[in-house]
This record gives structure tokens, sequence and C-alpha cells, in this order.
């Protein structure tokens, strides 16, 4: 909480000017605070000459870390096909279980899911917990969170792991709430603090700029979401054993804020680049819209998919599901070809894991080229075609 003393404020109006969420107002010579407004900044306590002003932050209640124990995986599916993020994270998972010396478990939510608990075990979990339920049929936020929510209070996880895909963004945040911890979204790195167990998770920041490590020291579950592409699955053995715990939550009180209409696939036969094991993608240098097709009809002879930096999608000439980098798709095809991408470091971000980079670009000192395995330095329209003609005369 923040408080003025009024036996030392003076009504100078220092902070006034420190405040930037104009939650602060002079009132018979005396600092008055409205604290829907105030978001405990602190700003006015520094800029206070007379020390008038304190925050008092209150202590979170120390919990006990014992009491917590495995590693979770949200095990995503949609018409009982489990999303490919979850067996990277199967893989990771298994681990960091491993190097804890505890169990691994897969949550998964849904209905008429029980054949699914195989392939999860098959893939490194030692059990699967599922709430299967017609209320989770389709996905919605508040009923998966409050499924999540309650089988964590019940088991106590220490960490909680899910992929970094539209539905973990939307409701994982949720479930963090809920549980009265925090939350690391779009993970590049999982590993374990030798000296005190936390789980560390590192994740880029600024941009791209630096990469950041957090971690959840006093709170637990400890909760991360990652990126499809950036870990590596274990290999599959159908002789492992595991146990399936069947698990039901009452939604009878949860608020029904919305309703399922239905799903509309994008309608698109460009191939989805998170599974491709070539990708061909454009940038700027494209100039406009249909030179994407100089794209296209390469990745087509190539049996690829057709990727995009972010200039090329926000100047609309394609969807946004065809983004590669920090605020689209990560992505780690075994050859990634660059054509007119200057190579900023948000789409570094999302490509740099590719097997083999082969770039195209006239500028020669184009960051691109720095990550690439291979460079071409020229012009991309004369370069393209080119290459497209030879590759269809090597397969015909």
């Amino acid at each position: 909480m923040i408080e003025v003393l009024i036996d030392k404020c003076v009504g100078c109006g220092s902070c006034l000017s420190a405040c930037a969420y104009d939650a602060i107002k002079i009132e018979d010579q005396i600092a008055n605070i409205d604290p829907d407004k105030c978001v405990l900044c602190g700003a006015c306590v520094s800029a206070c000459p007379f020390e008038a002003i304190l925050l008092r932050k209150a202590k979170a209640e120390a919990i006990d870390k014992s009491e917590f124990n495995g590693v979770w995986v949200f095990a995503e599916q949609r018409d009982s096909i489990i999303a490919p993020v979850v067996f990277e994270l199967l893989g990771k998972g298994r681990e960091l279980a491993d190097e804890l010396g505890s169990e691994l478990s897969a949550v998964v939510l849904g209905h008429q899911i029980e054949s699914l608990s195989s392939d999860l075990i098959a893939f490194g979990a030692d059990q699967v917990i599922e709430v299967d339920d017609p209320t989770l049929k389709h996905f919605r936020d508040e009923f998966y969170a409050k499924a999540l929510t309650e089988l964590a209070f019940k088991y106590k996880p220490s960490i909680i792991l899910a992929g970094a895909t539209v539905t973990g963004r939307s409701f994982i945040p949720r479930v963090a709430i809920n549980l009265h911890t925090g939350l690391t979204a779009d993970c590049t790195g999982l590993s374990i603090d030798q000296e005190t167990g936390d789980l560390l998770q590192t994740r880029p920041a600024f941009g791209g700029n630096i990469m950041a490590t957090i971690k959840t020291a006093n709170h637990r579950p400890q909760m991360a979401t990652v990126r499809h592409k950036v870990m590596n699955p274990i290999s599959r053995d159908d002789s492992r054993n595991g146990i399936v715990i069947q698990e039901q939550v009452n939604f009878d009180l949860v608020e029904e804020r919305t309703s399922w209409l239905s799903f509309e696939k994008e309608k698109s036969n460009l191939i989805n680049i998170t599974e491709a094991n070539i990708i061909v993608s454009g940038g700027r240098g494209l100039k406009e819209a249909k030179n994407l097709a100089l794209i296209e009809e390469l990745a087509d002879a190539l049996g690829g998919a057709v990727g995009a930096s972010r200039a090329a999608v926000d100047a609309e000439w394609i969807a946004y599901s065809h983004q590669v980098g920090q605020t689209g798709k990560t992505v780690k095809p075994l050859i990634y070809i660059a054509v007119g991408i200057s190579g900023a470091i948000q789409h570094l971000a999302g490509m740099s894991s590719s097997d083999y980079i082969i770039a195209i670009n006239k500028d020669p000192d184009a960051p691109i080229f720095k990550v690439a395995d291979l460079g071409i330095v020229g012009d991309l329209f004369e370069i393209v075609p080119k290459l497209t003609k030879r590759i269809k005369e090597l397969r015909v």
C-alpha cells in the first residue's frame, strides 16, 4: 500500500510530475493519491524531497517447496490429435524430471481422449492425468483454466510446462493467476539450478537483443510456455509403462462467458511452416505482393513451405500464419532459404536453429549472412527463377 504522511507533506507538487499515471492531486496543500489509478511504481516516493510518501509492499507468504513435486506437461490436443509441441515438451520434461528425481506427468483435457495416453507414455510420460468431459470437447479458456487449476491444487506439481501456441497463450496465464505464481512465456531454454533446484527459464528479451534467464524462487508451481521447434522430442518407446489417472472437475460454478460456434481452418493450399522440412521465406526485398509467386514456385519445386518476414506480413502480402520470427512462428527445418530478408534479430530468433540456412540478398552486409551456411549476393529476381528452373530440371 502507499501512504502520504500528513505531518511531513507540504504540498510542494514534486510528486505530480513524477507520476506517469495522473494518480496524484494536491488538495488543501496535501498530496492525495487515487488508489484506483496508482500502480505502486514508487516514482513519487523517490521524487518527494521531504520523505512524505511511504510505499509498503505486502510480503508474500513463504511456501514449503517440499510439498511440490513433479514435472507436468500440458498435452494440448484437438480432435484427439496431440499438438507436435507436446512431444518436444515431454522430451525436455523427461530430462528435467530425471535431474530432479521426480515423475513426469502429461495432463490431457478434452472429450473422448482415452486413446491418447499410450502415445504420451511412449514419448516419456510416467503418468497421464485425464479429464474427459463433454464440456472440454472444444477449447474455451475458462473451462480449461478451471480444470488445470483444480488439478494443480490437488497434486501440487513443482513445474508446469505448456506450448506457446494459441491455446497455451490463451489460458495458461489464467492458470498462473489462479495459482498465485509466475509465468515465463516463449522460453527457448529450460534447465535446473543445481544449487536451489529452481527451474531456470531462458527467453529472448528487449526485442531479442538479449537472452534473459528467469526463475520463480518464491512460488510454486513454476510455469513456462515454450515455442514449437525449439526443443527435441525423445524417441518413441512403446515398451514404456505408465499410469493413467482419470479425474473429474465440477464446472457448474464456472461463469460461461463464451460459446463455441465453429472452427474454421485457414483456406490455403500452402504447407504449414512449423512442420516443413524445407522452407522458402520472402521479405521486403520482394518489393510487392505479386512477386511472392517467385517464392511459392521455388517452394513448390522443392516440396517445401512458404514463409515470410514480418515486413511481408505487415504489408499484407501473405497471411500471418506464415510469419517466421519472434512475433511469428519458430521453425526448425532441414533447409531454410531466406530470399530478400535482411535478417533483423527478431527474424533470426525464429529460424536460426535451422539445420542449413541459405540466404539470397543483394546487400553483402545484410545480417542474414552472419547466420547463413551459404550466402548468395545478387538480385533475387534473377537468381530465384534460375534456381527454380534448375531444380525442376533435376527432379524430372
